[in-house]
């Protein structure tokens, strides 16, 4: 049933007219996107076509590589805009960290049958690198409805006229086969086992096809520094999970043995990125997404008495604590989309829909039974402590009607609020998640860590710039990590993780509602990753690096290192004055702060 229903809506969704002339990289005639969904097994759709054929006309025969910049976006019918082709890549990081470079393909002619072969690297001493310790994943392009960096961007928006092909998704491969007068890109990871011994660490990888082939040089320098496995990063990253839609995509019954084998999968990678909170809906469609279903079922019996049903919600949470995704878990939410609450009335069989608004007697008093419900059950599994009653985007009266509520029912509840800052809220929230844009200031946020009270940042559809959208150039996702410190945040979060489109294979943009492609999700089906993930957890490791050397120059002798670390300092209002996003700006300013952490990680080295 939910099948059909998808493909109805995806029907009604590739319903597009007009035609256009192609003037954008990755711009697609929206004519040629067919009115029927694209067969799973088609991996992409190739409708682009270059904006410049005088430079597919000026690349020699035969296959060309380079290695490439990560921060950057590569469009599959464009010859690459390198200022210098490359065979030889040279990163430096910690023991424990992973580092990623891209690997773009390219060939004015048609080359089948191309194969990576990877290599174990070694330093001077004969110490190996081994190549097991290396992944590759090829780049598959997803449609969006805006063009790369667009900056028109806003919540709500409808438009359709227009569609571009964006690379972002990740795909598992053994071989390659490249049209004539296209580009590919490829990903490279690097996972540096904390059990490394530090040195610089050379080898190549092989690339051959039928008739070409070609190496690629890696030299990667292992600092005398370890990285926390992320069960032990500080940031705060909470990427609101949506379980369901796992089920509904797959076709299986929530939480059968099916689903909960997928979730394993489908979580491993938010974990490995240090996350931290746990979603846990208590009622359905909290922000208007029929995707969206509750984990505790509410249950009004025939003596018109309460009761919970907590089994998906204890199936989930305890799923989710296993792979180490442990540290919070929040309650969504008093105050859903419309006020609407539904709950199954034993009397008549059937599922009940009423408005609940934060000022009613009927609120109070049915989410105060439900808390101390709540309450009691958390207590029984030793969830309390970490559980927070979380309140999203709602007007300041009916805010403070539910923190109300919630402190009336016990003063023991965690409350946290995603949304505009308002400092008369400040001391009513444990933990506070202010949009981007519409922030404490510094100071603010010091005042908070001081008094044991956490403060993060999100962007969601809002603002245009920094965001994890398809089209955002890459490097905003790390610029985000950088930011998180220089702001003093605890973390940051995002709405979403998973909140896929029904053709979230070939195709970003949203249905749930209108808004810019990509914003309702960040990894693929399957426990697939992505451009905008990788980039995401790149800012993150940053940031935990940044907070372990700063501690350890407060104990070092080393007059430069703590020249370093100054340096370091006033470089990060770079990331507190930033306005205009240009990304070479940007690109200068995340790469400046490496280089100083780079050196930095050097002079505090352990002997």
């Amino acid at each position: 049933m939910h099948m059909k229903i998808w493909l109805l809506c995806l029907c009604s969704y590739f319903f597009l007219s007009g035609t256009h002339a192609q003037t954008q990289m990755g711009e697609i005639d929206s004519s040629k996107i067919p009115a029927r969904p694209m067969l799973y097994f088609e991996p992409e759709y190739t409708f682009d076509a270059t904006t410049d054929s005088a430079s597919w006309q000026r690349q020699t025969t035969g296959l060309h590589v380079s290695f490439a910049s990560t921060d950057d976006a590569y469009f599959r019918c464009e010859v690459p805009g390198l200022k210098n082709e490359s065979l030889r890549w040279e990163e430096t990081g910690w023991k424990g960290e992973r580092l990623n470079t891209m690997v773009l393909i390219w060939s004015p002619d048609t080359i089948n049958q191309i194969r990576f072969t990877l290599n174990n690297l070694k330093d001077a001493k004969g110490d190996i690198l081994g190549k097991n310790n290396f992944t590759l994943d090829l780049v598959r392009y997803v449609l969006s409805n805006e063009p790369y960096d667009a900056r028109d961007v806003y919540c709500g928006e409808e438009k359709m006229n227009k569609i571009y092909l964006m690379p972002d998704r990740f795909e598992k491969f053994n071989r390659i086969d490249l049209p004539g007068k296209t580009m590919r890109p490829v990903w490279l990871s690097v996972n540096i086992p904390s059990t490394a011994r530090p040195g610089t660490y050379k080898g190549i990888i092989e690339i051959r096809s039928e008739k070409y082939s070609s190496v690629l040089h890696l030299q990667v320098k292992v600092q005398n520094q370890i990285l926390p496995r992320p069960y032990d990063w500080k940031f705060r990253l909470d990427l609101w999970q949506n379980p369901f839609i796992v089920s509904t995509y797959n076709g299986v019954k929530p939480f059968s043995a099916q689903h909960i084998a997928l979730l394993k999968q489908h979580l491993r990678l938010y974990a490995d990125a240090g996350g931290k909170f746990i979603t846990a809906n208590a009622v359905p469609n909290v922000w208007a997404d029929e995707t969206y279903q509750s984990l505790i079922e509410w249950i009004k019996k025939k003596d018109g008495r309460w009761k919970f049903d907590y089994h998906f919600f204890d199936e989930y949470v305890q799923l989710a604590m296993d792979l180490g995704i442990d540290k919070a878990i929040t309650i969504y939410s008093p105050i859903p989309y419309g006020e609407a609450f539904r709950y199954y009335e034993e009397a008549t069989g059937n599922f009940i829909n009423e408005k609940w608004p934060p000022t009613s007697a009927e609120f109070k008093t049915n989410w105060t039974i439900f808390l101390g419900d709540l309450k009691a059950h958390l207590k029984k599994k030793g969830w309390f402590d970490k559980t927070y009653i979380g309140i999203n985007e709602n007007a300041p009266e009916e805010m403070l009607a539910a923190i109300k509520m919630v402190r009336d029912q016990s003063k023991d509840w965690k409350i946290t609020y995603a949304g505009d800052w308002h400092a008369g809220l400040d001391t009513l929230l444990n933990d506070y998640c202010s949009i981007y844009g519409k922030e404490p200031l510094t100071d603010e946020v010091e005042k908070r860590k001081s008094q044991h009270r956490t403060s993060t940042f999100y962007v969601c559809c809002t603002p245009p710039k920094p965001n994890n959208f398809v089209f955002s150039p890459p490097v905003e996702g790390r610029w985000i990590g950088w930011y998180a410190y220089a702001h003093g945040y605890n973390g940051f979060l995002r709405w979403a993780y998973d909140t896929w489109p029904p053709d979230v294979i070939h195709d970003s943009r949203n249905i749930h509602w209108n808004g810019p492609a990509g914003d309702c999700y960040i990894i693929y089906p399957g426990g697939n990753s992505s451009i905008r993930f990788e980039k995401l957890r790149e800012g993150i490791v940053d940031y935990e690096k940044i907070s372990i050397l700063k501690e350890k120059v407060k104990t070092s002798s080393n007059k430069q290192a703590k020249q370093l670390w100054d340096e370091l300092e006033k470089h990060m209002q770079a990331f507190n004055e930033e306005k205009d996003f240009n990304t070479e700006k940007i690109k200068g300013d995340v790469n400046k702060g490496k280089q100083l952490l780079d050196e930095l990680s050097d002079k505090l080295s352990s002997k």
